[in-house]
Protein backbone atom coordinates (compact mmCIF):
# COMPACT_ATOMS: atom_id res chain seq x y z
CA UNK A 1 0.00 0.00 0.00
CA UNK A 2 1.14 3.60 -1.13
CA UNK A 3 -0.20 6.89 0.37
CA UNK A 4 -0.38 9.75 -1.89
CA UNK A 5 -0.96 13.47 -0.80
CA UNK A 6 -4.31 15.10 -1.14
CA UNK A 7 -2.48 18.12 -2.88
CA UNK A 8 -0.90 15.66 -5.47
CA UNK A 9 2.88 16.95 -4.96
CA UNK A 10 4.53 14.69 -3.07
CA UNK A 11 5.59 11.50 -4.51
CA UNK A 12 3.86 8.20 -3.33
CA UNK A 13 5.31 6.73 -0.09
CA UNK A 14 5.07 3.84 2.10
CA UNK A 15 3.14 3.41 5.59
CA UNK A 16 6.43 3.65 7.27
CA UNK A 17 7.51 7.18 5.43
CA UNK A 18 3.69 8.68 6.17
CA UNK A 19 4.07 7.89 9.93
CA UNK A 20 7.46 10.14 9.81
CA UNK A 21 6.23 12.43 7.48
CA UNK A 22 2.55 13.39 9.53
CA UNK A 23 1.52 16.37 7.70
CA UNK A 24 2.61 15.88 3.24
CA UNK A 25 5.02 17.80 2.57
CA UNK A 26 2.99 19.80 0.32
CA UNK A 27 0.67 20.78 3.07
CA UNK A 28 -1.84 18.33 2.26
CA UNK A 29 -3.33 14.97 3.96
CA UNK A 30 -1.71 11.52 3.21
CA UNK A 31 -4.07 9.14 2.40
CA UNK A 32 -3.80 5.31 1.29
CA UNK A 33 -4.11 4.95 -2.56
CA UNK A 34 -6.81 2.48 -2.46
CA UNK A 35 -9.55 1.32 0.07
CA UNK A 36 -9.16 -2.31 0.72
CA UNK A 37 -13.04 -4.29 0.41
CA UNK A 38 -12.58 -6.91 3.53
CA UNK A 39 -16.53 -7.67 3.16
CA UNK A 40 -15.30 -11.18 2.35
CA UNK A 41 -13.80 -11.45 5.16
CA UNK A 42 -15.59 -9.66 8.07
CA UNK A 43 -17.63 -12.63 9.42
CA UNK A 44 -14.67 -14.29 9.87
CA UNK A 45 -13.43 -11.85 11.68
CA UNK A 46 -16.15 -12.09 14.58
CA UNK A 47 -14.30 -14.83 17.02
CA UNK A 48 -11.23 -12.29 16.71
CA UNK A 49 -9.96 -10.65 20.23
CA UNK A 50 -9.35 -6.71 20.02
CA UNK A 51 -5.64 -7.30 18.85
CA UNK A 52 -6.07 -9.69 16.35
CA UNK A 53 -8.88 -7.59 14.99
CA UNK A 54 -6.53 -5.04 14.61
CA UNK A 55 -4.02 -6.83 12.73
CA UNK A 56 -6.65 -7.60 10.37
CA UNK A 57 -7.53 -4.16 9.82
CA UNK A 58 -4.07 -2.53 9.48
CA UNK A 59 -2.34 -5.27 7.54
CA UNK A 60 -3.51 -3.95 4.38
CA UNK A 61 -2.62 -0.47 5.09
CA UNK A 62 0.82 -1.59 6.44
CA UNK A 63 2.56 -3.93 3.93
CA UNK A 64 6.00 -2.27 4.31
CA UNK A 65 6.35 -3.59 7.80
CA UNK A 66 6.87 -7.46 8.36
CA UNK A 67 4.03 -9.05 9.55
CA UNK A 68 5.63 -10.40 12.73
CA UNK A 69 6.81 -6.58 13.78
CA UNK A 70 3.04 -5.41 13.26
CA UNK A 71 1.86 -8.35 15.50
CA UNK A 72 3.61 -7.00 18.13
CA UNK A 73 3.11 -3.61 18.12
CA UNK A 74 -0.49 -4.13 18.27
CA UNK A 75 -0.10 -6.98 21.17
CA UNK A 76 2.12 -4.61 22.78
CA UNK A 77 -0.01 -1.46 22.94
CA UNK A 78 -3.59 -3.07 23.46
CA UNK A 79 -2.44 -6.19 26.51
CA UNK A 80 -1.29 -3.81 28.70
CA UNK A 81 -2.14 -0.27 28.84
CA UNK A 82 -6.24 -0.73 28.63
CA UNK A 83 -6.06 -3.29 31.21
CA UNK A 84 -7.86 -6.44 28.19
CA UNK A 85 -11.20 -3.35 28.22
CA UNK A 86 -10.04 -1.93 24.80
CA UNK A 87 -13.13 -0.63 23.62
CA UNK A 88 -15.83 -2.69 25.51
CA UNK A 89 -19.87 -2.27 24.88
CA UNK A 90 -22.44 -1.96 26.73
CA UNK A 91 -26.54 -1.12 26.84
CA UNK A 92 -28.01 1.85 28.13
CA UNK A 93 -31.47 2.27 27.24
CA UNK A 94 -32.56 1.86 24.03
CA UNK A 95 -28.57 2.83 23.11
CA UNK A 96 -25.28 0.53 22.53
CA UNK A 97 -22.52 2.74 23.86
CA UNK A 98 -19.09 2.01 23.02
CA UNK A 99 -16.69 2.95 26.05
CA UNK A 100 -13.19 4.41 24.36
CA UNK A 101 -11.58 5.85 27.42
CA UNK A 102 -10.06 2.96 29.12
CA UNK A 103 -6.74 3.81 28.20
CA UNK A 104 -4.32 5.64 30.89
CA UNK A 105 -5.54 9.35 29.98
CA UNK A 106 -9.42 8.10 30.07
CA UNK A 107 -10.03 9.47 26.29
CA UNK A 108 -10.17 7.60 23.12
CA UNK A 109 -7.00 8.82 22.34
CA UNK A 110 -5.41 6.94 23.68
CA UNK A 111 -6.41 3.85 21.70
CA UNK A 112 -4.68 5.58 18.38
CA UNK A 113 -2.03 7.27 20.20
CA UNK A 114 -0.71 4.37 22.64
CA UNK A 115 0.17 2.51 19.35
CA UNK A 116 1.26 5.63 17.34
CA UNK A 117 3.89 5.95 19.62
CA UNK A 118 5.31 2.70 20.13
CA UNK A 119 5.09 2.41 15.91
CA UNK A 120 6.96 6.10 16.45
CA UNK A 121 9.66 4.06 18.49
CA UNK A 122 9.74 0.92 16.32
CA UNK A 123 10.66 3.08 13.30
CA UNK A 124 12.96 5.44 15.16
CA UNK A 125 14.55 2.19 16.07
CA UNK A 126 15.85 1.05 12.81
CA UNK A 127 16.44 4.29 10.83
CA UNK A 128 18.07 5.97 14.10
CA UNK A 129 17.67 9.80 14.52
CA UNK A 130 15.49 11.46 16.42
CA UNK A 131 12.07 12.74 16.12
CA UNK A 132 10.51 15.97 17.40
CA UNK A 133 6.69 15.55 17.40
CA UNK A 134 4.78 19.00 17.40
CA UNK A 135 0.70 18.30 18.30
CA UNK A 136 -2.15 20.73 18.82
CA UNK A 137 -5.15 19.94 21.26
CA UNK A 138 -8.41 20.39 22.01
CA UNK A 139 -8.15 18.84 25.60
CA UNK A 140 -7.58 14.92 25.29
CA UNK A 141 -4.76 14.75 22.51
CA UNK A 142 -2.54 16.44 24.16
CA UNK A 143 -2.50 14.35 27.75
CA UNK A 144 -2.39 11.06 25.46
CA UNK A 145 0.15 11.75 22.78
CA UNK A 146 2.15 12.95 25.98
CA UNK A 147 1.32 9.65 27.54
CA UNK A 148 2.44 7.30 24.46
CA UNK A 149 5.44 9.39 24.16
CA UNK A 150 6.90 9.96 27.75
CA UNK A 151 10.44 8.95 28.36
CA UNK A 152 10.90 7.73 24.62
CA UNK A 153 14.33 7.41 24.09
CA UNK A 154 14.93 9.79 20.15
CA UNK A 155 11.83 11.14 20.91
CA UNK A 156 10.71 14.63 21.92
CA UNK A 157 6.92 16.56 22.38
CA UNK A 158 5.98 19.57 22.11
CA UNK A 159 2.60 20.05 22.58
CA UNK A 160 0.06 23.49 22.06
CA UNK A 161 -2.97 23.75 24.16
CA UNK A 162 -5.57 27.01 23.99
CA UNK A 163 -4.46 28.95 27.05
CA UNK A 164 -7.21 28.79 29.39
CA UNK A 165 -9.95 26.77 26.88
CA UNK A 166 -9.56 23.07 27.84
CA UNK A 167 -11.08 21.84 31.23
CA UNK A 168 -9.09 22.49 34.32
CA UNK A 169 -8.35 18.27 34.43
CA UNK A 170 -7.71 18.44 30.80
CA UNK A 171 -4.78 20.74 31.56
CA UNK A 172 -3.46 19.21 34.68
CA UNK A 173 -3.22 15.91 32.34
CA UNK A 174 -0.61 17.36 30.90
CA UNK A 175 1.58 19.63 32.40
CA UNK A 176 1.73 17.76 35.63
CA UNK A 177 3.79 15.18 33.15
CA UNK A 178 7.40 16.60 34.13
CA UNK A 179 9.34 14.06 32.06
CA UNK A 180 12.14 15.82 30.09
CA UNK A 181 11.42 14.81 26.61
CA UNK A 182 8.01 16.45 27.45
CA UNK A 183 7.11 20.20 26.51
CA UNK A 184 3.84 21.89 27.34
CA UNK A 185 2.81 25.34 25.39
CA UNK A 186 -0.47 27.01 26.36
CA UNK A 187 -0.86 29.35 23.27
CA UNK A 188 -2.93 33.01 24.16
CA UNK A 189 -5.62 31.73 21.36
CA UNK A 190 -8.09 28.84 20.17
CA UNK A 191 -7.19 25.82 19.38
CA UNK A 192 -7.99 26.35 15.38
CA UNK A 193 -4.85 28.65 16.45
CA UNK A 194 -2.87 25.89 17.89
CA UNK A 195 -3.66 23.87 14.69
CA UNK A 196 -2.75 26.47 12.25
CA UNK A 197 0.81 27.10 13.66
CA UNK A 198 1.76 23.44 13.72
CA UNK A 199 0.83 23.48 10.63
CA UNK A 200 2.42 26.40 9.22
CA UNK A 201 5.96 24.98 10.81
CA UNK A 202 5.37 21.26 9.06
CA UNK A 203 5.16 23.47 5.89
CA UNK A 204 8.24 24.62 6.32
CA UNK A 205 10.27 22.03 4.64
CA UNK A 206 13.58 23.62 5.64
CA UNK A 207 12.42 23.81 9.46
CA UNK A 208 10.65 20.46 9.20
CA UNK A 209 13.79 18.51 8.38
CA UNK A 210 16.25 20.38 9.95
CA UNK A 211 14.44 19.30 13.51
CA UNK A 212 12.81 16.23 12.42
CA UNK A 213 9.30 17.56 13.24
CA UNK A 214 6.51 14.90 13.51
CA UNK A 215 3.31 14.80 14.08
CA UNK A 216 0.98 13.43 16.49
CA UNK A 217 -2.40 14.95 15.66
CA UNK A 218 -4.64 13.21 13.04
CA UNK A 219 -3.38 14.63 10.36
CA UNK A 220 -0.78 11.52 10.96
CA UNK A 221 -2.59 8.76 8.91
CA UNK A 222 -1.94 6.33 11.20
CA UNK A 223 -4.06 7.97 13.91
CA UNK A 224 -6.83 7.32 11.49
CA UNK A 225 -5.71 3.94 10.73
CA UNK A 226 -5.79 2.46 14.66
CA UNK A 227 -9.15 4.07 14.55
CA UNK A 228 -10.90 2.19 12.19
CA UNK A 229 -10.46 -0.63 13.79
CA UNK A 230 -12.82 -0.03 16.95
CA UNK A 231 -15.63 1.22 14.32
CA UNK A 232 -15.53 -2.61 13.13
CA UNK A 233 -15.42 -3.97 16.82
CA UNK A 234 -18.50 -1.95 17.33
CA UNK A 235 -20.41 -3.22 14.33
CA UNK A 236 -19.24 -6.92 14.81
CA UNK A 237 -20.18 -6.93 18.19
CA UNK A 238 -23.83 -5.11 18.20
CA UNK A 239 -24.95 -6.97 14.97
CA UNK A 240 -24.71 -10.33 16.54
CA UNK A 241 -26.00 -9.33 19.50
CA UNK A 242 -28.97 -8.14 18.03
CA UNK A 243 -29.45 -10.41 15.13
CA UNK A 244 -29.14 -7.23 13.06
CA UNK A 245 -27.49 -6.66 9.47
CA UNK A 246 -26.15 -3.27 10.35
CA UNK A 247 -25.58 -0.46 12.88
CA UNK A 248 -25.64 2.85 13.20
CA UNK A 249 -22.90 5.10 14.38
CA UNK A 250 -23.08 8.28 16.43
CA UNK A 251 -19.75 10.10 16.82
CA UNK A 252 -19.05 13.40 18.65
CA UNK A 253 -16.81 14.71 16.62
CA UNK A 254 -15.06 18.55 15.88
CA UNK A 255 -11.90 17.70 13.98
CA UNK A 256 -13.34 15.09 12.08
CA UNK A 257 -10.85 12.35 12.27
CA UNK A 258 -12.82 10.23 14.27
CA UNK A 259 -15.93 9.83 12.10
CA UNK A 260 -13.41 9.76 9.22
CA UNK A 261 -12.02 6.77 10.65
CA UNK A 262 -15.84 5.13 10.89
CA UNK A 263 -16.26 6.56 6.92
CA UNK A 264 -13.01 4.24 6.10
CA UNK A 265 -14.16 1.46 7.82
CA UNK A 266 -17.71 1.51 6.51
CA UNK A 267 -16.26 1.81 2.98
CA UNK A 268 -14.12 -1.24 3.69
CA UNK A 269 -17.25 -3.00 4.29
CA UNK A 270 -18.01 -2.88 8.11
CA UNK A 271 -21.36 -3.62 8.95
CA UNK A 272 -22.53 -0.28 9.11
CA UNK A 273 -25.23 1.61 7.01
CA UNK A 274 -24.68 5.45 8.33
CA UNK A 275 -22.37 7.40 10.01
CA UNK A 276 -24.56 10.03 12.69
CA UNK A 277 -22.11 12.89 13.26
CA UNK A 278 -22.69 14.90 15.85
CA UNK A 279 -21.76 18.97 16.87
CA UNK A 280 -21.84 20.55 19.75
CA UNK A 281 -22.55 24.87 18.21
CA UNK A 282 -19.47 24.79 17.08
CA UNK A 283 -20.99 23.35 13.91
CA UNK A 284 -19.38 23.84 10.86
CA UNK A 285 -19.45 20.05 10.24
CA UNK A 286 -23.11 19.75 11.13
CA UNK A 287 -23.80 22.56 8.42
CA UNK A 288 -21.85 20.74 5.70
CA UNK A 289 -23.35 17.52 5.97
CA UNK A 290 -26.81 19.00 5.89
CA UNK A 291 -26.39 22.05 3.36
CA UNK A 292 -23.62 21.17 1.41
CA UNK A 293 -21.50 24.56 2.66
CA UNK A 294 -18.73 24.63 4.57
CA UNK A 295 -18.14 27.89 6.08
CA UNK A 296 -16.19 29.69 8.79
CA UNK A 297 -18.45 30.84 11.88
CA UNK A 298 -16.79 31.84 15.34
CA UNK A 299 -15.29 29.67 18.02
CA UNK A 300 -17.52 29.01 20.93
CA UNK A 301 -16.75 27.92 24.30
CA UNK A 302 -18.94 25.13 25.53
CA UNK A 303 -18.99 22.16 28.06
CA UNK A 304 -17.19 19.60 25.60
CA UNK A 305 -14.19 21.77 24.87
CA UNK A 306 -12.98 18.69 22.89
CA UNK A 307 -15.14 19.90 20.19
CA UNK A 308 -14.67 23.78 20.33
CA UNK A 309 -13.31 23.83 16.90
CA UNK A 310 -13.93 25.65 13.61
CA UNK A 311 -11.45 23.89 10.63
CA UNK A 312 -11.59 20.64 11.19
CA UNK A 313 -8.00 19.29 9.68
CA UNK A 314 -9.17 15.91 8.61
CA UNK A 315 -12.33 17.00 6.67
CA UNK A 316 -9.70 17.68 3.74
CA UNK A 317 -9.39 13.98 3.33
CA UNK A 318 -13.08 13.44 3.52
CA UNK A 319 -12.79 16.79 0.62
CA UNK A 320 -10.35 14.78 -2.06
CA UNK A 321 -12.93 11.49 -2.13
CA UNK A 322 -15.94 13.83 -2.85
CA UNK A 323 -14.02 15.50 -5.67
CA UNK A 324 -12.92 12.23 -7.19
CA UNK A 325 -9.28 11.92 -5.92
CA UNK A 326 -8.75 15.05 -7.90
CA UNK A 327 -6.05 16.73 -6.24
CA UNK A 328 -6.34 19.71 -9.16
CA UNK A 329 -9.72 20.17 -7.86
CA UNK A 330 -9.38 19.97 -4.37
CA UNK A 331 -6.34 22.60 -4.45
CA UNK A 332 -8.67 24.97 -5.86
CA UNK A 333 -11.57 24.36 -3.69
CA UNK A 334 -8.87 24.51 -0.80
CA UNK A 335 -7.46 27.74 -1.70
CA UNK A 336 -11.17 29.16 -2.26
CA UNK A 337 -11.85 28.03 1.35
CA UNK A 338 -8.41 30.03 2.88
CA UNK A 339 -9.48 33.20 0.68
CA UNK A 340 -13.10 33.43 1.35
CA UNK A 341 -13.79 31.16 4.51
CA UNK A 342 -16.62 29.23 2.82
CA UNK A 343 -16.60 26.73 0.24
CA UNK A 344 -19.89 24.59 -1.80
CA UNK A 345 -19.96 20.91 -2.89
CA UNK A 346 -23.00 19.56 -5.41
CA UNK A 347 -26.06 18.35 -3.11
CA UNK A 348 -28.16 16.15 -5.04
CA UNK A 349 -31.52 16.70 -6.54
CA UNK A 350 -33.31 15.42 -2.73
CA UNK A 351 -31.34 17.64 -0.86
CA UNK A 352 -28.58 15.29 0.26
CA UNK A 353 -25.33 15.89 0.67
CA UNK A 354 -23.28 13.00 2.07
CA UNK A 355 -26.26 9.33 2.03
CA UNK A 356 -23.61 7.84 4.70
CA UNK A 357 -24.06 10.35 6.86
CA UNK A 358 -26.63 11.96 9.30
CA UNK A 359 -26.06 15.44 11.07
CA UNK A 360 -27.13 17.21 14.13
CA UNK A 361 -25.97 19.78 16.60
CA UNK A 362 -26.42 19.70 20.14
CA UNK A 363 -26.86 22.72 22.11
CA UNK A 364 -25.70 22.88 25.90
CA UNK A 365 -29.02 22.65 26.89
CA UNK A 366 -29.29 19.48 24.82
CA UNK A 367 -25.99 18.23 26.43
CA UNK A 368 -27.33 18.91 30.15
CA UNK A 369 -30.25 17.02 29.95
CA UNK A 370 -28.79 14.27 28.14
CA UNK A 371 -26.60 13.35 31.33
CA UNK A 372 -29.52 14.28 33.53
CA UNK A 373 -31.87 11.94 31.93
CA UNK A 374 -29.61 8.80 31.46
CA UNK A 375 -28.04 9.24 34.79
CA UNK A 376 -31.70 9.33 35.99
CA UNK A 377 -33.03 6.79 33.98
CA UNK A 378 -30.17 4.26 33.69
CA UNK A 379 -27.72 5.34 36.37
CA UNK A 380 -25.31 5.91 34.08
CA UNK A 381 -23.31 8.70 33.16
CA UNK A 382 -21.89 10.35 29.99
CA UNK A 383 -19.52 12.74 29.67
CA UNK A 384 -20.18 16.05 27.83
CA UNK A 385 -18.81 15.09 24.51
CA UNK A 386 -20.72 11.44 24.84
CA UNK A 387 -23.86 13.36 25.71
CA UNK A 388 -23.73 15.68 22.41
CA UNK A 389 -23.63 12.26 20.46
CA UNK A 390 -26.42 10.86 22.26
CA UNK A 391 -28.70 13.79 22.36
CA UNK A 392 -28.27 14.41 18.36
CA UNK A 393 -29.21 10.46 17.69
CA UNK A 394 -32.42 10.78 19.74
CA UNK A 395 -33.00 13.87 18.07
CA UNK A 396 -32.57 12.79 14.25
CA UNK A 397 -34.82 9.61 15.85
CA UNK A 398 -31.62 6.92 15.79
CA UNK A 399 -32.42 5.43 18.77
CA UNK A 400 -35.17 2.70 19.16
CA UNK A 401 -35.36 1.70 15.30
CA UNK A 402 -34.55 -1.26 13.39
CA UNK A 403 -31.13 -0.78 13.08
CA UNK A 404 -29.06 -0.59 16.40
CA UNK A 405 -26.91 2.29 17.25
CA UNK A 406 -23.43 2.51 18.83
CA UNK A 407 -22.85 6.00 20.46
CA UNK A 408 -19.20 6.48 20.93
CA UNK A 409 -17.95 7.29 24.34
CA UNK A 410 -14.92 9.79 24.05
CA UNK A 411 -14.02 10.55 27.63
CA UNK A 412 -14.38 9.30 31.23
CA UNK A 413 -16.68 11.77 32.98
CA UNK A 414 -14.63 12.61 35.88
CA UNK A 415 -12.46 14.50 33.51
CA UNK A 416 -15.40 17.04 33.27
CA UNK A 417 -16.93 17.61 37.22
CA UNK A 418 -18.37 20.58 36.41
CA UNK A 419 -20.34 19.62 33.41
CA UNK A 420 -21.49 16.46 35.72
CA UNK A 421 -22.33 19.00 38.75
CA UNK A 422 -24.31 21.24 36.67
CA UNK A 423 -25.97 18.28 35.04
CA UNK A 424 -27.43 16.30 38.20
CA UNK A 425 -26.46 18.90 41.06
CA UNK A 426 -24.22 16.44 42.24
CA UNK A 427 -20.49 15.52 42.71
CA UNK A 428 -20.61 12.11 41.19
CA UNK A 429 -17.50 12.30 38.34
CA UNK A 430 -14.34 11.00 40.18
CA UNK A 431 -11.39 8.66 39.09
CA UNK A 432 -8.56 7.82 41.17
CA UNK A 433 -6.19 8.97 38.39
CA UNK A 434 -8.04 12.54 38.33
CA UNK A 435 -8.08 13.02 41.57
CA UNK A 436 -4.07 12.57 42.43
CA UNK A 437 -3.38 15.36 39.78
CA UNK A 438 -4.79 17.71 42.03
CA UNK A 439 -1.58 18.18 44.14
CA UNK A 440 0.98 17.47 41.56
CA UNK A 441 3.44 20.13 40.09
CA UNK A 442 2.96 21.50 37.13
CA UNK A 443 5.49 22.67 34.04
CA UNK A 444 4.36 24.83 31.30
CA UNK A 445 5.02 27.58 28.83
CA UNK A 446 2.86 30.31 28.12
CA UNK A 447 3.10 32.03 24.46
CA UNK A 448 1.52 34.33 22.42
CA UNK A 449 -0.73 33.18 19.33
CA UNK A 450 2.79 33.60 17.23
CA UNK A 451 4.21 31.29 14.63
CA UNK A 452 7.58 32.70 15.57
CA UNK A 453 7.34 32.56 19.33
CA UNK A 454 6.47 28.69 18.84
CA UNK A 455 9.14 28.29 16.32
CA UNK A 456 12.01 29.60 19.00
CA UNK A 457 10.93 27.63 21.53
CA UNK A 458 11.56 24.61 20.09
CA UNK A 459 15.00 25.84 18.30
CA UNK A 460 15.60 26.69 22.42
CA UNK A 461 14.68 23.74 23.75
CA UNK A 462 16.25 21.13 20.64
CA UNK A 463 19.27 23.53 21.23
Amino acid sequence: MRYLSTRGRVEPVDLRQAVRMGLADDGGLLVPESIPDVRGEVDSWRPLDYPELAYEVMRPYAEDIPAADLKGLIETTYAGAFDGRVAPVVRVGDLHVMELWHGPTLAFKDVALQFLGNLFEYLLGRVGGEMNILGATSGDTGSAAICGARGRKGIRIFVMHPHRRVSPIQQRQMTTVLDANVHNIAVEGSFDDCQRIMKTLAADLDFKRRYALGAVNSVNWARVLAQIVYYFKAALEVTAAAGADAVRVCVPTGNFGNVLAGWYALRMGAPISRLILATNSNDILCRFFTTGRYALGNVRQTLSPSMDIQVASNFERYLYYRVGCDPARLNRMMAEFSGTGSLQVDVAADGTVAPEFLAGAGSEEDTLAAIRRYHERHGYLLDPHTAVGVAVAEALGAAGGDEPVVCLATAHPAKFPEAIRRATGRDLAHHPDIDALMDLPTRCAVLPDDVEAVRDFIVRTVG
